[in-house]
C-alpha cells in the first residue's frame, strides 16, 4: 500500500508557496496525498490528479504581516479561526497519515499557530510513528527579534519535527546564512536541491539584435499585491527603447481590481502593449521571452533559470523584508540575472538596462545551479518513512 501524507500549505501575501508546494505535490505521486490549502483560491491552477484536496475558509495577509485577514468578508476572523482548526484535525483524523509535512512552519506563519499547534500536538499524541517534516525556501527574512525568533524555532523544530527539508542548493546558498541556529536543531537536516518547474526547451544564444521580428518582454509581479511600480515604470520605459519590441504584462491574480483596470485602460494606448490577470503558463511566457522584468521571488527566479531567459528582477523590499534582495543579489554577482535596486529604479535607467540585455547572450551557466528539489524531496520522505536517517544528504 502506498503511504499517506498530509501537506499543509498557506499562501499569505502572494502564490508563491502554493505553486512551489503544488511542484512538490507532482513529485509525490507515489503517495497517496491530501493537500489542506488555507489561502485564497486562484482558478486554473489544476493540481495533479490523485491529490485529494481540502480548501480551509481562507485567510490573507497586509504586506507588514502585521495580521490575519478574512477573505469572506461575511465571516468573523474569530469564526473562521475555529472552523479552520476543526476542519484541520477532522482531516487529519480521517486520512490517517504516515507523514505530515508542514510548509514554512515553524520558520514562519506565526499567527497559525492557532491551528498548527493542536494540529502538531494530536499528531504526536495520536501517532508516535508519524514523521513530520518541515518544507522550507531557502532565505529567510530578517528580524529585529532575531535571537528570540530563532530560539523559538528550534524549541519547536526539537518538540514536534523529524526532518527539515531545505528546498536550496548548498553550493549557492546555505540556511545558516539567514538562521545562525541551524546547528541548534536535532532533527534531521536535508537539503533538496532548488523546486523548480521544468523547462521543455531553453532560448538559444542568439542575440536579439540579430532577429528581424520585435523582442517580446515580459513583465511580471508575482501574486499582484505589491510592485505595481515596477509595471508602470516598464510601460514608461519602453517609450524610450530604440529597439522594436512587443511588451507582455502579467499582474498577478491578487493585484487590486482598481489596480487591474487602470493598467487596461492605460495601455490602450500602446498597441504593442498587452495585459493579462494572471498566467497558468508563465514558465511558457519565459520560454519565449527575450527579456524577463520581475520581482525576484523564489518561483519567479527558479522559472528564470530554468527557461534560461535574460531577466532583469526589481526585489520586494516593503517593511524592511530582505529576502528578495538577498536572492537577487547572489544571482546578479553571479552573472545569472541583472538587478534592479529600488532606490534607482527610473524609465530612463530602465530601458537603458533593457537595451543592454538584449544584446546579451540568454543564460547557459545556471544549470549548475541544482533544480531538482521536487524529487529529491519525494526521495528523502520516501527514506524518512523507510526508517533511513537523511542527514547525509544536508550537503
Amino acid at each position: 500500500m502506498k503511504k499517506r501524507v498530509l501537506f499543509y500549505c498557506q499562501s499569505l501575501l502572494g502564490i508563491g508557496h502554493f505553486i512551489r508546494s503544488r511542484e512538490l505535490l507532482s513529485a509525490l505521486r507515489d503517495f497517496d496525498v491530501c493537500f489542506v490549502y488555507g489561502g485564497e483560491v486562484v482558478q486554473g491552477f489544476e493540481l495533479p490528479s490523485g491529490v485529494e484536496v481540502v480548501y480551509l475558509p481562507a485567510l490573507k495577509s497586509d504586506e507588514a504581516f502585521s495580521a490575519l485577514h478574512v477573505v469572506d468578508p461575511a465571516l468573523s476572523l474569530e469564526d473562521v479561526q475555529e472552523q479552520r482548526k476543526k476542519l484541520l484535525l477532522t482531516t487529519f483524523d480521517r486520512f490517517a497519515p504516515d507523514a505530515l509535512i508542514i510548509e514554512l512552519f515553524p520558520f514562519g506563519r506565526k499567527h497559525l499557530s492557532f491551528e498548527l499547534l493542536p494540529l502538531l500536538t494530536q499528531a504526536r499524541a495520536q501517532n508516535p510513528a508519524l514523521k513530520v517534516a518541515c518544507s522550507l525556501r531557502d532565505i529567510l527574512v530578517s528580524r529585529p527579534d532575531q535571537a528570540r525568533y530563532e530560539a523559538r524555532v528550534c524549541t519547536l523544530m526539537n518538540q514536534y519535527f523529524d526532518l527539515l527539508l531545505i528546498h536550496a542548493d548548498p553550493q549557492w546558498q546555505r540556511l545558516e546564512e539567514t538562521f545562525a541556529s541551524v546547528s541548534e536543531i536535532r532533527c534531521a537536516v536535508a537539503y533538496t536541491g532548488y523546486v523548480a518547474r521544468q523547462s521543455l526547451h531553453r532560448r538559444d544564444n542568439q542575440q536579439v539584435k540579430d532577429r528581424q521580428e520585435p523582442a517580446l518582454l515580459v513583465v511580471s509581479i508575482g501574486g499582484g499585491r505589491v510592485g505595481h511600480e515596477l509595471i508602470d515604470c516598464a510601460i514608461e520605459a519602453a517609450a524610450l527603447l530604440s529597439s522594436p519590441y512587443r511588451m507582455h504584462i502579467v499582474t498577478g491574480p491578487h493585484i487590486p481590481a482598481e489596480q487591474l483596470q487602470r493598467l487596461q485602460q492605460r495601455v490602450l494606448a500602446h498597441p504593442h502593449i498587452t495585459v493579462q490577470h494572471y498566467a497558468t503558463d508563465f514558465l511558457s511566457w519565459l520560454q519565449r521571452a527575450d527579456v524577463s522584468i520581475s520581482l525576484a521571488g523564489y518561483n519567479t527566479c527558479m522559472d528564470i533559470l530554468s527557461a534560461g531567459v535574460r531577466a532583469l528582477v526589481y526585489p520586494f523590499t516593503g517593511q524592511n523584508n530582505d529576502e528578495q534582495t538577498r536572492r537577487a543579489r547572489k544571482l546578479s554577482e553571479a552573472g545569472l540575472i541583472g538587478m534592479l535596486e529600488p532606490e534607482s529604479l527610473s524609465p530612463a535607467l530602465l530601458a537603458s538596462r533593457i537595451e543592454q540585455a538584449l544584446t546579451q547572450p540568454c543564460v547557459t551557466s545556471s544549470q549548475s545551479i541544482d533544480l531538482q528539489g521536487a524529487e529529491r524531496t519525494a526521495q528523502l520522505l520516501t527514506e524518512l518513512l523507510r526508517g533511513d536517517s537523511p542527514r547525509a544528504q544536508a550537503g
